[in-house]
């Protein structure tokens, strides 16, 4: 009997220990979630995006007339430091004549004959006026010695001395007119490339020189070609003399005020400051990386930080931006991670004797990690982050413990 007693015992006590674990495992447990505590401090509202810096003057040296460029001597590497009209920057000579076809080249050819048969009929022309001056001052010179014994009239020694004037008028004027034919000759010469294998003369080059003294930022002409009048040949600026440049969403930039404080970080060394100095009037359309269009307004930020701490950036450095439009020094806050959305209403889930429970409350600001809190909760109120669907009104919580 008393071994049937054991038995039983035993059986009993298993079959509550069994019992106990069922219900233990089918009670519901605590979600465990990731809390916040609500505190007050300074809080601070930014815009945040990509930008560039640039040289706020930039000078680009282009060519002033048509020609050949010739390479940059001595090799100029961007970053070389220059000075104001010391410092050559380009070499610029006369481009050599063009080619011309078949048919050009035959009437050229005919033309250059024509010039040199009239340079011919030009010179044979001088030469007989300067036969018939040389006469007409011999008629003249015995015209005078008759004259002085009163052998003829003084009619007849003005007709001479009308005759030398005369010639010598015309051999002046065939002399000009050889000057002429032979400068035909040689425009037609010089346009059927006779001389097209000759080089420039050196002394006729134009040396283009630094318009301030900075460093050379961009070089767009580097080996020696035929430029157009006003083709950008190199860029100079001062590296030190630099501003940032963002292009801001227009939603964004009417929220933000001339001389607002900015700090900027992202350009591989510690963040630095500086303020708002222009929000262009006007905006502009940008297609963005995922193919929408968006309206921007490109926005001009200076330092105001000493150089030392920024004079590793060059022109055209990418930065990130965060352009204060709102700040506060004691505000209640809460992470935005807590926020969801109740109907119309912005709610968390606020920890109560261990429990969930969703509660309704009122933001102002709100930043990209922080929102201010306006009403619904007090400080020190514990919140659930990042809420997962298993967190419902109610629901059992506990908080997680980090490893």
């Amino acid at each position: 009997m008393r071994a049937i007693w054991i038995s039983r015992t035993l059986g009993a006590v298993a079959l509550g220990g069994l019992a106990a674990g069922a219900v233990w495992f089918a009670w519901p447990q605590p979600v465990p979630v990731d809390l916040a505590t609500l505190t007050k401090g300074p809080m601070e509202v930014t815009i945040d995006d990509e930008a560039k810096t640039r040289v706020r003057h930039v000078y680009t040296v282009s060519a002033p007339i048509a020609g050949d460029v010739l390479r940059i001597s001595p090799p100029r590497h961007v970053g070389d430091r220059v000075t104001k009209d010391e410092t050559v920057m380009a070499v610029m000579q006369p481009t050599l004549p063009g080619f011309h076809d078949a048919r050009t080249h035959e009437e050229l050819r005919s033309a250059l004959a024509a010039a040199d048969a009239a340079v011919n009929l030009a010179a044979a022309e001088m030469r007989r006026i300067d036969a018939a001056l040389a006469f007409s001052r011999t008629e003249l010179s015995r015209a005078e010695a008759l004259a002085r014994t009163e052998a003829i009239s003084l009619k007849t020694l003005d007709g001479a001395r009308f005759d030398v004037e005369t010639n010598e008028a015309a051999l002046a004027s065939a002399k000009a007119q050889l000057e002429v034919r032979r400068n035909e000759r040689d425009s037609v010469a010089a346009r059927l490339g006779e001389q097209s294998g000759s080089a420039p003369d050196p002394a006729c080059c134009i040396q283009l020189r630094a318009p301030m003294t900075g460093s050379v930022l961009k070089i767009l002409q580097e080996s020696e070609g035929v430029v157009p009048a006003g083709a950008p040949l190199i860029e100079i600026g001062d590296p030190l003399d630099l501003e940032i440049v963002a292009d801001l969403l227009s939603s964004d930039a009417v929220r933000i005020q001339q001389g607002a404080s900015v700090w900027i970080d992202g350009w591989g060394g510690p963040p630095v400051q500086g303020r708002v100095s222009r929000v262009d009037p006007a905006g502009f359309t940008k297609v963005s990386a995922l193919g929408i269009e968006e309206q921007r307004v490109r926005t001009t930020i200076d330092f105001t930080d000493p150089p030392a701490k920024w004079s590793a950036l060059g022109h055209d450095y990418r930065v990130i931006v965060h352009v204060t439009v709102w700040k506060a020094d004691n505000v209640l806050t809460v992470p935005v991670g807590a926020l969801f959305r109740q109907g119309d209403d912005w709610a968390v889930f606020s920890l109560r004797d261990g429990r969930a429970r969703a509660t309704i409350i009122k933001i102002g600001q709100r930043s990209n990690r922080i929102a201010e809190v306006l009403s619904g909760l007090a400080a020190g109120a514990r919140v659930v982050l990042h809420p997962s669907d298993r967190v419902t009104d109610g629901v059992a919580v506990a908080e997680r413990e980090i490893r």
